[in-house]
């Protein structure tokens, strides 16, 4: 990060909310565009059914533009959270056209991934960019890329304040850096006012109401463990999937290729539902269908085929489906409303691959009312428990690493001389 460029000092709270402010309007003006530009691509593939047999050619050119353009781009979502904990250069200014037209390709052409990682990391690539020109210091700068986080998942889902929960919880790595709690605040709150000034309107859901009782609460618990199962099966493939391609394919445009002929061999053999990000599955399950459950472990194998392959997107709204699908299957064994454990199911699958439970859990709040706070909290919390450390977010995985190898040296006292 040009260590000789000349730094501005600290600027002052007021100061790093109106900063905070700023990067919601580019976080909000990213999201919208984004959001539009996925719907119409989505639209378009269903329209032209015979788009998915050029996903593998789709992956070839992607392959090719991130391994010759994309530089530190590649490294995506981790990349911000790096920058958060140990500042050293700047997010550079190609990640956010490239995450965007990428994750449009992939989309169009069926890959299944999701929109969460698109709108953080253009939130991010953007915002540092302000932090760049403004020449902020390295505290002043993680604030902001706390703020952009925070900005891009508020903005993209219509949930600001689980934005802000998100943020601090994501890259917290044990430690909340609370001082970016207000400007996180603006950026989450003006991002999602920017889009829908703009006419984006996010999907509406009719609040949850429900009679709980010691039974009912158990099985809650008993199915957010099966929740928290279906998150660690997706983070170890999608990082299985990642490793394997490292290992065995040298030259990094092949992965999605192979990932794309992968994709459209799954699609021919049991059908196109899980492809793009399979919203009609959400309808279904919220309607209280009760789906096999086959229908979220094949979600699981197209996402964690498509991101292990190093197609560009996030892995927030196919959980979102994983979980809601599974929810829909583990109704009628549990004897619990179908539709209820799929709203649960919706939120804590994420907690759990995201280990950020209380994010899910406010998520669920924010989307389906405050009555149903108890249910989400347990839900979101069992899952959370049976993920284990290893989640969608590698920085967040090595960090702890980091700190509890300090803790053992702490304990272990002085080494001898």
């Amino acid at each position: 990060m040009e260590p000789s460029a000349p730094r501005r000092p600290a600027v002052g709270l007021p100061l790093r909310i109106a900063l905070g402010a700023v990067s919601g309007v580019l976080a909000g003006l990213a999201a919208y565009v984004f959001l539009e530009g996925l719907d119409r691509v989505t639209r378009i593939r269903l329209d032209h059914g015979g788009l998915v047999w050029f996903l593998p050619a789709a992956g070839l050119g992607l392959g090719l533009a991130f391994h010759h353009f994309g530089g530190r781009a590649v490294h995506g979502s981790a990349l911000l959270v790096d920058e958060i904990h140990t500042p050293t250069e700047w997010i550079p200014r190609r990640l956010a056209p490239l995450v965007l037209l990428g994750t449009w390709v992939t989309h169009l052409f069926g890959g299944s991934a999701g929109r969460e990682g698109t709108a953080v990391q253009m939130s991010g690539g953007l915002t540092d960019r302000v932090s760049r020109v403004l020449r902020l210091d390295d505290d002043d700068r993680r604030t902001l890329l706390v703020a952009a986080l925070a900005g891009g998942f508020g903005a993209v889902f219509g949930v600001p304040v689980a934005g802000v929960v998100f943020a601090l919880e994501v890259q917290s790595l044990g430690r909340h850096r609370w001082g970016s709690i207000l400007p996180a605040a603006a950026a989450a709150f003006v991002g999602d006012a920017v889009v829908a000034a703009l006419g984006y309107d996010h999907p509406r859901h009719e609040h949850l109401i429900v009679d709980l009782d010691a039974a009912l609460l158990g099985k809650i618990a008993v199915a957010g463990f099966a929740f928290g199962l279906a998150g660690t099966a997706f983070v170890e493939l999608t990082h299985g999937i990642r490793s394997l391609l490292a290992r065995r394919v040298r030259w990094p445009p092949a992965r999605p290729v192979l990932g794309g002929f992968a994709i459209v061999g799954l699609a021919t053999v049991v059908g196109r539902d899980s492809l793009g990000l399979s919203l009609p599955l959400l309808d279904r399950a919220f309607d209280g269908e009760a789906l096999g459950f086959s229908v979220f472990a094949l979600k699981i194998a197209f996402t964690a085929v498509t991101l292990g392959c190093a197609f560009p997107g996030g892995e927030v709204t196919p959980l979102f489906v994983i979980g809601a699908t599974l929810g829909a299957a583990l109704g009628t064994p549990l004897g619990t409303p179908t539709s209820l454990l799929a709203v649960l199911g919706f939120v804590a699958v994420f907690a759990g691959a995201a280990n950020t439970p209380l994010a899910g859990a406010v998520m669920g709040v924010e989307l389906f009312g405050a009555r149903a706070a108890v249910p989400f909290v347990v839900v979101c919390g069992a899952a959370y428990l049976c993920s284990g450390h290893r989640g969608i977010y590698p920085s967040r995985r090595r960090h702890r690493a980091k700190r509890a190898a300090r803790l053992l040296r702490l304990r272990a006292g002085p080494a001898p001389e």
